[in-house]
């Protein structure tokens, strides 16, 4: 049982960092987009009421995206010291995620959040994510402080859930646009929830099985 736990903890490990790698350079193809700063780039084109009557918008969609590619970076690597060996990043990786998301990424999400497409449905879940993203990662944070580890490990799991929304968000809509051709504003209500909510579900199960 413990050998078969353990193969499934690999392969498990081996298909996370191939699928990351890949997402994760699609990821950076779609920020490099808003490179130079442009008040009418890719997203910006359907935002631009927000864009024109509230100055601060642009302030922090920018806030947003740019520190988000570098909390799945900082994330990632922080992860690969624990289970892959990668022992020097771990600490510096894992202070930069902290503090991206607490300060920076999480808040400028929540306020995106209020503004998001698809009505007060798609609104609540933008900014539960949000609040449950700093959540998790400041009590990641706390009880690495308090030297407790394993739960420090599993509340990191957890806000790693959140982060990679960003990624599973743009798997669903593309599957979805795919498969269904819903309407826009429907396809929005839908995966402002599926990009979340089955990768907390994930995790959860996870670390109940004790595979992270």
């Amino acid at each position: 049982m413990l050998l078969t736990r353990r193969n499934t903890s690999n392969i498990l490990k081996i298909l996370f960092i191939i699928g990351f790698g890949y997402f994760f350079w699609l990821m950076l193809k779609i920020t490099l987009e808003y490179i130079p700063l442009r008040a009418d780039a890719g997203f910006l084109m359907i935002k631009q009421t927000e864009v024109t009557q509230r100055p601060e918008y642009l302030c922090f969609f920018y806030t947003h995206v740019y520190t988000s590619i570098l909390v799945l970076l900082s994330g990632f690597l922080a992860i690969l010291r624990k289970d892959f060996g990668i022992k020097n990043f771990h600490r510096t990786t894992g202070k930069l995620y902290v503090f991206l998301i607490l300060f920076l990424a999480a808040p400028s999400g929540i306020y995106m959040g209020i503004f998001a497409n698809g009505g007060l449905f798609s609104k609540i879940s933008f900014v539960l994510l949000g609040g449950l993203w700093w959540f998790s990662t400041y009590k990641a944070y706390q009880l690495a402080r308090q030297e407790k580890f394993e739960a420090h490990k599993a509340w990191m799991w957890r806000s790693f859930a959140f982060t990679v929304s960003a990624l599973t968000l743009r798997m669903w809509k593309v599957s979805l646009v795919y498969l269904l051709h819903p309407d826009p504003m429907d396809l929005y209500r839908i995966i402002a929830w599926l990009s979340w909510i089955p990768n907390i579900v994930l995790v959860e199960y996870l670390i109940a099985k004790k595979y992270l």
